[in-house]
């Protein structure tokens, strides 16, 4: 795997070379944002600052607030501070950040994310480590080549090999939510998917590729004790570096390459289709407990493939189409599954007997696991004019997750359907989601399935 990455690193760089040689006459491209798609007619000014006469060095901020308000039907044996609760309403703050980031210099940008996830009701139990706002990203890079071929930097990140979802532009999704199981290790040996990492990236003809070394944290930093087990854990000892690579293949427009992260929904503005493939590596990452009492480890592999397509339908009616289909196959040693609830408005623990313990209290389902997994996104943006002119448009979507693991007797089926309203585009959006999960029973086999009834309010400047 390091040979593999190094290779890359040194084609890129190489061709890279080449093509700034060839296209030596031409002019930089001029500086992308990453604010959301616009209107040039209605929209407003960003807050940006210019940091000499043409624009071309500048430095900018950004504002994001989502707000949930959620109705959950709590899996079995849920309690809420230790007392049961069928079902649970919370208001929460899912992800509130701002964003500072520039072309400080002909080719040197600058990027720095701050804010906070997860905070509701529940959140400011003792021992939660995320109650203060904290630096999702800091990082710096530099532009090798006159054009987008090769860029190097580093720093805390999410430049991320795995694949799209797993490095997502949060104010431009689709969905309600990002599909969190495509961030692996999310908070286990990361801060919320950002690692400190060097990286290269760019794109080559209708090439887009990103290569990364990672130097992921030890799993004691995230508050827990690691212990070993007869089902694979991450490993409390033998640190090594993590190893990703992402190619993809546009064959119509190319993306924006102003940051790592990658857009969720155009809204029609952009006539996107790639297929893309990922890669995550780490060695001796996770380890299990032997029947005569040692330790043995066992390397993290993760391997994905993508397509995505985002596509204007009828430009005179504003409708477009966006679409995505994944496959993901995951190895974390022996019948590793790690439980995600997504702002879990309720304690982590069940206390029903009769109910497996990969289930979890409150919202949350196995979401990461040895074995494979399938996602899948539909959304198609309504007429422009269907509420009237000037009134925002409509987004119906609807996603579905199919995970078999190894652990499991059944596979683990999630369903969402929602709709945007889109008050000024992805600035100012109206969301309503529905989600169904199933919960598990000791014989590890579906038992029965909860539903979440959840409202969001983004604004984003």
């Amino acid at each position: 795997m390091k040979k593999l990455l190094f290779s890359l690193f040194g084609a890129a760089i190489s061709m890279g070379t080449l093509q700034a040689q060839t296209d030596s006459t031409q002019q930089a491209p001029a500086p992308e944002t990453i604010t959301p798609v616009k209107n040039a007619a209605t929209e407003d000014k960003p807050i940006k600052f210019n940091l000499n006469e043409n624009g071309t060095h500048y430095f900018q901020a950004t504002f994001l607030n989502q707000i949930w308000f959620r109705y959950n039907e709590s899996n079995p044996g849920t309690t809420v501070v230790g007392e049961p609760a069928a079902h649970t309403f919370d208001i929460g703050l899912r992800r509130t950040r701002i964003q500072l980031f520039g072309q400080i210099s002909d080719r040197a940008f600058l990027y720095f994310q701050f804010g906070q996830n997860n905070f509701n009701f529940n959140s400011q139990i003792a021992g939660n480590r995320k109650i203060a706002a904290f630096f999702h990203d800091a990082m710096g890079e530099y532009r090798i080549t006159k054009g987008n071929q090769l860029k190097l930097g580093g720093g805390l990140t999410i430049a991320n090999g795995l694949s799209r979802f797993s490095q997502p532009s949060i104010g431009t999704l689709l969905a309600l939510d990002a599909p969190v199981f495509a961030q692996a290790t999310v908070d286990q040996t990361d801060e919320f998917s950002r690692k400190l990492s060097v990286f290269a990236r760019g794109q080559i003809g209708k090439f887009d590729y990103r290569a990364v070394i990672s130097d992921p944290f030890p799993i004691n930093t995230n508050g827990s004790t690691p212990v070993a087990s007869t089902n694979a854990t991450f490993s409390g000892r033998d640190h090594h570096k993590q190893y990703q690579g992402y190619l993809a293949y546009n064959f119509w427009e190319m993306e924006g390459h102003n940051t790592p992260y990658m857009t969720g929904s155009y809204l029609g503005k952009k006539k996107v289709l790639n297929v893309a493939a990922g890669i995550m590596s780490q060695k001796n990452a996770l380890w299990t407990k032997e029947a005569n009492g040692s330790t043995k480890l066992h390397n993290m592999l993760l391997w994905s493939t993508e397509a995505f397509i985002d596509t204007p339908l009828n430009t005179e009616a504003g409708t477009a189409l966006t679409a995505y289909l994944g496959y993901y196959n995951y190895d974390f040693g022996p019948n590793y599954i790690r439980t995600v609830a997504q702002m879990n408005p309720a304690d982590a623990a069940s206390i029903d007997p009769n109910v497996s313990s990969v289930s979890g209290g409150g919202n949350g389902f196995p979401m990461m696991g040895t074995g494979n997994i399938i996602y899948g996104q539909l959304g198609y943006l309504m007429n422009k004019n269907l509420l009237g002119q000037g009134h925002g448009q409509l987004q119906p979507y609807a996603t579905f997750y199919r995970a078999n693991f190894n652990l499991l007797n059944d596979p683990v089926n999630v369903y969402d359907i929602g709709i945007n309203y889109l008050i000024s585009s992805h600035k100012v959006k109206l969301s309503f989601d529905y989600q169904n999960r199933p919960y598990f029973n000791l014989n590890n086999q579906v038992n029965g399935r909860r539903g979440s009834y959840i409202g969001q309010l983004q604004l984003f400047i």
